[in-house]
């Protein structure tokens, strides 16, 4: 027992005097320190034969592999939208003065006679048919603007049927409007309904205008379409005065 304890005691003297060191930073082992070490340890406990030599060839062989999360995702790419044209009515600003003046002149026969009306807090039939009548005249006017501008050479409305034939159709509701006078809520309403199809024509179907020109009938016909309704609503709010 006492032989065995020295010679145990001798082999772990022996292993002390051989480094074995790792190298974290190059990921290195000095191999050969460890096969000697373990070469002349287990001699001195086992015997040759029991001692497996392709146990050192399976540690020179040890690899390291680097192994990392693949990621299956796709790149998106970045849409780039395209500006938005701006708005028509933005062109108001550039209308010539002549036209932007007259425009704004042309809306007061819209505007008085509700207004007239909510102050003497009154309907007065008269007004409501003055409105109506210069509504009318309108519309006429902007049929003949669109047959004025499809005439000339190098105009690019061109005078074929869908140019002409559209400008014809304000005309034909004015012409209504006239003739169902005497219902006079139905009459403001026919003018209301050719005031929007003529802006539709002119904005989408038709988009020949001037910018400055379109966003002049977009003011003028909402302005219009306003005053009409208030017109509508003051005739059920305040009693009647004068003739019907």
């Amino acid at each position: 027992m006492l032989h065995f304890i020295q010679r145990f005691s001798q082999a772990s003297s022996k292993m002390l005097k051989y480094p074995f060191t790792m190298s974290m930073g190059t990921r290195r082992i000095d191999i050969l320190s460890l096969k000697s070490s373990l070469h002349q340890n287990l001699f001195l406990f086992f015997p040759t034969s029991c001692v497996f030599p392709s146990f050192p060839v399976c540690m020179s062989k040890t690899r390291w592999y680097h192994t990392s999360p693949c990621s299956f995702k796709k790149k998106q790419k970045q849409v780039v939208l395209p500006a938005r044209p701006p708005s028509t009515i933005t062109y108001l600003p550039d209308s010539p003065k002549p036209a932007l003046y007259i425009t704004l002149a042309g809306l007061i026969p819209f505007i008085a006679p509700p207004l007239i009306m909510v102050m003497t807090k009154t309907y007065i039939p008269e007004l409501a048919f003055t409105q109506m009548a210069y509504g009318a005249s309108f519309l006429s006017f902007l049929g003949g603007v669109r047959w004025g501008f499809a005439l000339p050479e190098g105009s690019p409305a061109k005078p074929d049927y869908l140019n002409l034939a559209n400008s014809a159709t304000p005309v034909v509701f004015s012409w209504f409007a006239i003739l169902f006078s005497e219902g006079l809520s139905e009459a403001i309403v026919l003018v209301i309904i050719g005031l929007g199809i003529a802006l539709h024509v002119e904005l989408f179907l038709l988009p020949h205008y001037p910018n400055w020109f379109k966003a002049l009938r977009i003011l003028v016909t909402l302005v219009a379409f306003f005053s009409f309704v208030v017109t509508l609503l003051l005739k059920d709010i305040y009693p009647e005065k004068g003739p019907k």
